[in-house]
């Protein structure tokens, strides 16, 4: 069992920029912001969208505590990915579910000016070591569009096993779009301590 959250990851790969995986707080609102601001076009491709086209606005600080709230909760780890000291993107583990699954399914995305450089994989990575390790799951699943080119190079590295094709399996510009399932389990880390040690390097 995983310590409570709060949760701080730093990743210790040997490899830089340093990259430590963190709560957002309040003092991150004007950085986020901007970022999301910045990334809206280059992300829009592979976001969900509401299906009634409405959805709920939420304020910077009602969805980090949302988040908060989930964390405590058990069903969700969402970090901020800060790189050298720089808010960069973020990384979510969620879905937590444990009993006889123990499982649960990762998401990220990352600003583009950060982007090609590895750093997602990494953040990745790490969040899977977690997963396996301090909370004690057996699966982790990530969902990727197949024509999202980016994304496909992470699990690739990461070494993710291709499980098929989830027919409009999620909502994104406006519209149900098909995903390829990609996944790991504890067997498959084929007795090495981390996965962040042995990612294929971009």
């Amino acid at each position: 069992m995983s310590k409570r959250w709060p949760v701080s990851l730093v990743v210790n790969d040997g490899r830089t920029p340093r990259i430590v995986l963190r709560p957002l707080g309040r003092r991150d609102r004007a950085a986020w912001e901007r970022l999301r601001r910045e990334s809206a076009e280059y992300l829009a491709r592979w976001e969900p969208t509401p299906p009634d086209g409405v959805g709920n606005r939420v304020t910077y600080s009602g969805y980090v505590r949302a988040m908060n709230d989930e964390a405590r909760a058990g069903t969700t780890l969402p970090f901020a990915i800060e790189v050298d000291g720089h808010l960069a993107g973020q990384v979510h583990l969620f879905g937590i579910t444990r009993g006889s699954l123990m499982s649960a399914a990762a998401g990220y995305w990352i600003g583009p000016e950060y982007a090609g450089q590895g750093l997602t994989t990494r953040a990745l990575a790490e969040v899977c070591d977690y997963a396996f390790g301090p909370m004690g799951l057996h699966r982790v699943e990530v969902n990727v569009r197949p024509e999202n080119a980016a994304s496909l190079a992470v699990v690739a590295h990461v070494r993710m096993r291709d499980e098929g094709v989830r027919k409009r399996y999620m909502h994104i510009e406006g519209r149900w779009c098909d995903h390829r399932t990609f996944a790991l389990t504890v067997e498959e880390l084929e007795g090495r301590r981390t996965i962040s040690r042995w990612v294929e390097s971009p």
